[in-house]
């Protein structure tokens, strides 16, 4: 064993203090949210959720899993950039983006469990009954699919970490089939969720109704990629720069104001569509109504300000702008998920009879994603996520 890589060693299982206010936090969250999936799965879906049958839907779903799958898309995004288009300058950014979607879609998968009412029947549908004209099978079946070649892309990273050269060298030379199969698996179940509500036009509210919410939905997952990778390399280099190498650090720069453009570019497109949207469906007059406003809320203050922030941040270089641009966006699509979702479905009903999360609900929500935060930093200390593992940099 090499002096460089003896000490790579040390520096990885180094321990640190173990009572952290990181740790005591996320030992709070995840105390209550183990109770909390205790009665979830003893006293079943009433005991711990206001889900009724005019909204079976709720932020398990907007937030859990049509937002999740949003927030994960920067796997995608970043392989395609640097296999496809070849933007090679980018490469440090791929396997943080990989890692990320990956307990992303992980975490969808798991979230399901929660809002399904017999978890144990969610492998039926390929087992018993092929519902293969189904939009929901077929984002069933891709998202398998994908999180499959999520695992995959990512292995070659646990694979340097375990000293297993033969196998890293075979998944390796998949990368390029592995990049295409994710874009095309990515392409049809973003927009089959966007498809899922095709079926209620009378429920959804025709501003936020439209036959072209597959499109939508696939649009906002690049947006939604481009800015995760931003906003996962900024909380990365404070919080974890000691795990970086220079290469990584020189590199962050340029990830962040390329990324940056990109989703300016890609954010004024999505605005114009909408507005294209709007005109197409005439619906100019219902903007003056309570619902057209917070339509105009979303679309102006979470779509055409963070397009034109990103454009300044990239014109002027001003790093912090565009990262803090990142975390506008990324709020801005949960809140376009929870709007098709939640606030704007079955708008209709009086305010009695609409849906607000239980307390439980949040509680699970807010478990998962503090897990996903404590498995992608348990990850990232261990593995070569954030460097290039010394025997491995000539490849």
């Amino acid at each position: 064993m090499s002096e460089v890589t003896a000490a790579w060693k040390i520096n990885v299982f180094r321990d640190k203090s173990f009572y952290t206010p990181f740790n005591m936090i996320c030992g709070v969250i995840l105390i209550a949210g183990g109770l909390v999936t205790l009665l979830r799965f003893t006293g079943g879906l009433a005991s711990v959720t206001n889900l009724d049958n005019n909204y079976p839907w709720g932020i398990w779903i907007g937030f859990d899993l049509l937002a999740g799958v949003a927030l994960a898309a920067g796997g995608y995004v970043t392989s395609a950039a640097v296999y496809i288009f070849g933007m090679k300058r980018f490469h440090s950014a791929v396997r943080p983006a990989i890692l990320t979607g990956f307990l992303g879609y992980a975490l969808v998968v798991v979230a399901l469990h929660y809002d399904v009412g017999r978890p144990w029947r969610l492998p039926y549908p390929f087992i018993m009954q092929q519902g293969t004209t189904s939009v929901l099978f077929e984002v069933a079946a891709c998202v398998a699919l994908y999180l499959t070649v999520l695992f995959i892309e990512f292995s070659p990273a646990a694979m340097e970490w375990l000293g297993l050269r033969r196998a890293r060298r075979i998944v390796v030379k998949l990368t390029m089939i592995l990049t295409i199969f994710g874009v095309i698996l990515s392409t049809l179940h973003q927009s089959s969720l966007g498809a899922l509500f095709l079926i209620a036009p009378s429920k959804l509210h025709p501003l936020w109704y439209s036959n072209y919410l597959p499109v939508y939905f696939f649009i906002t997952s690049i947006i939604a990629g481009l800015s995760m990778v931003i906003f996962e390399s900024a909380m990365s280099h404070r919080y974890l720069g000691h795990k970086m190498d220079d290469t990584h650090k020189k590199e962050a720069e340029g990830v962040t104001l390329g990324f940056g453009k990109a989703a300016a570019f890609v954010l004024f497109g999505y605005f114009s569509i909408k507005v294209m949207g709007i005109a197409a469906g005439n619906h100019w007059n219902l903007l003056a109504t309570n619902y057209g406003i917070w339509y105009l809320v979303e679309l102006l203050g979470f779509v055409g300000l963070p397009c034109y922030l990103y454009a300044v941040g990239v014109r002027d270089k001003n790093i912090k702008l565009i990262k803090w641009t990142s975390a506008l966006t990324v709020l801005g699509i949960v809140l376009n998920r929870f709007n098709i979702c939640l606030i704007a479905f079955n708008w209709y009903l009086p305010s009695d009879q609409k849906y607000f999360p239980h307390w439980m609900e949040i509680v699970i929500s807010v478990f998962l994603v503090t897990v996903g935060v404590i498995i992608f930093r348990f990850i990232v200390t261990r593995m070569p996520v954030l460097y290039e593992h010394p025997d491995y940099e000539a490849h």
